[in-house]
């Protein structure tokens, strides 16, 4: 099967589509199609083979963070291009609703287009501004993908359509077999020693970070040993500012990290700690924690049960509640059997999440969208409304 794939966000700065995009790519390659993907990037990027640059992109707020995409007549024609030459069977596009190529090659193409939907936002501001253009793109989606049950519930409510849910994949052998940072995760037995992990923004509060850091403050001083690993961006000084003088030299601050680092930290630690206060729609820090075969500690966010299946592969704890969390960790920095059994478990959830899987999943979706309409990818030049 010859695919295309249209990336909204620029590949020029790291971002979870941009993953997304690209190891979907290479799942589908790996299993034997041919793969084209467009996405934002200067030509002089270092791309894997099967990506096609469009050229810079610009920042724009979106979702509340900036995203950097390219749109406008020069955007177009490099999109009408590229499906032309591309001769695809299917065309797969993420996040459409954006002013992105995403949009602009919904707009250009005629044939099976298959959408998925990261985000649970109804729509871009922009596009709520021109309804006609919005009810046209959906119209020209054949089928669409939604990688949570919250992003699925807003194509059901909100876009007058459903959605096939397909969660984000994850390489699970890259994190079983990362290698562990050097002198880490260190001892661990009854009342003594044990690492505790943190991936995140520690500054957002929906992150949780401060209940994480009163349940680490509280139990640091009777565990001896008792260790943090921190990653993500931020100051330094801010981190450890929020530690008493004395606990300091038990948090270690990685800063941002690479998707390999991440692999690594991952397996670095006893224990992965989420403990978010909400706003979150999927999880994909766990299914990489659960993969890495580290045992999981997470706020009992719908999402996380979820993904943990009900708390059979990762412990949970009331979301908010630090002296919940020191107990729950007291509890498993204690019992290695304990561990054991929530990695072996975890083990078993995370095979559904691993990419080969999730492709073949996609696969299923790209067949029915091809089945539903006639020929194949065509280029087809969008006059707009009236």
């Amino acid at each position: 099967m010859r695919i295309g794939i249209v990336c909204p966000y620029s590949f020029d700065v790291p971002g979870g589509v941009q993953n997304h995009v690209m190891d979907l790519a290479e799942a589908l390659i790996a299993l034997g199609h041919e793969v084209s993907v467009l996405a934002p990037a200067d030509e002089d990027s270092p791309l894997p083979s099967y990506v096609v640059p469009a050229g810079r992109a610009v920042p724009l707020p979106y979702n509340g963070s900036v995203a950097r995409i390219a749109f406008g007549p020069v955007s177009t024609a490099r999109v009408r291009r590229w499906i032309t030459r591309g001769d695809f069977d299917v065309l797969h596009v993420h996040e459409p609703l954006t002013l992105s190529l995403s949009l602009l090659a919904v707009l250009s193409a005629r044939g099976p287009v298959v959408a998925t939907f990261h985000t649970a936002m109804t729509r871009s501001r922009a596009l709520a501004a021109a309804q006609g253009v919005l009810q046209i793109v959906l119209e020209r989606i054949t089928a669409r993908i939604a990688v949570s049950a919250l992003a699925r519930k807003v194509q059901v409510e909100h876009m007058d359509g459903g959605a096939v849910e397909i969660p984000n994949g994850v390489a699970v052998a890259k994190f079983a077999h990362a290698e562990p940072l050097p002198g880490w995760p260190g001892e661990c037995g009854p009342g003594t020693g044990g690492t505790l992990g943190f991936l995140g923004r520690f500054t957002e509060p929906r992150k949780g970070f401060s209940v994480l850091r009163d349940a680490f403050v509280d139990l640091a001083p009777s565990r001896p040993g008792l260790r943090l690993l921190v990653a993500g961006p931020g100051d330094p000084d801010d981190l450890f500012g929020q530690f008493p003088a004395g606990l300091r030299d038990r948090v270690t601050f990685l800063g941002l990290v690479s998707e390999e680092e991440k692999a690594r930290m991952l397996r670095s630690v006893h224990l992965y700690v989420a403990p978010n206060t909400g706003g979150e729609s999927f999880g994909m820090i766990l299914t990489e924690a659960l993969a890495a075969g580290t045992t999981v500690v997470a706020s009992d966010l719908d999402a996380f049960r979820r993904v943990l299946d009900g708390g059979r592969a990762g412990r949970l704890f009331a979301t908010g509640d630090p002296v919940a969390l020191r107990d729950a960790l007291v509890d498993l920095l204690d019992d290695a059997a304990a561990r054991a059994t929530l990695t072996d478990c975890g083990d078993q959830v995370v095979a559904s999440y691993d990419w080969p899987v999730v492709a073949r999943r996609v696969l299923e979706v790209y067949a029915a969208a091809i089945e539903a309409t006639d020929g194949r990818v065509i280029d087809e030049e969008w006059v707009g409304p009236g």
